[in-house]
């Protein structure tokens, strides 16, 4: 079977919010991998932040629209934490600001997102996730 096709066969066949708890696991990870690099590699530091934005980007899009079927408050506190974090991304990269509530709002997100079956995913939510450093 090809990469594609494998893929394709993943993406009809795993949840949506399965498929948001693993995006959150991987830019988590990549995002303590940037911070244990310091300021040393702004490059590495600058594309991680994109990459994180564009995510919650999308999120906010998907709030957006009046076919998403989650509560009006949900959909507006995930808009409100994309706004911070499109903000607080430029202070990162710009300033030198601290990763860390970056990482942490993300796995608060993740968290939210754990399979029910997995209580240990819950308490731990970047279990699974190597982390370089």
């Amino acid at each position: 079977m090809s990469l594609s096709a494998y893929q394709q066969a993943a993406s009809r066949a795993e949840d949506p919010r399965d498929t948001e708890y693993r995006l959150f696991g991987m830019v988590i990870r990549a995002l303590m991998e940037v911070k244990g690099y310091g300021r040393s590699n702004i490059g590495a530091l600058a594309s991680v932040i994109d990459w994180n934005k564009r995510i919650w980007g999308a999120l906010a899009l998907d709030c957006a629209d009046d076919r998403n079927g989650h509560n009006d408050s949900l959909r507006a506190g995930i808009i409100s934490l994309s706004i911070f974090v499109e903000r607080y991304s430029a202070q990162v990269v710009r300033d030198g600001a601290d990763i860390d509530p970056l990482i942490d709002i993300n796995r608060t997100v993740m968290q939210g997102l754990a399979p029910a079956n997995n209580p240990a995913v819950k308490a731990t939510p970047t279990a699974g996730i190597a982390v370089s450093g």
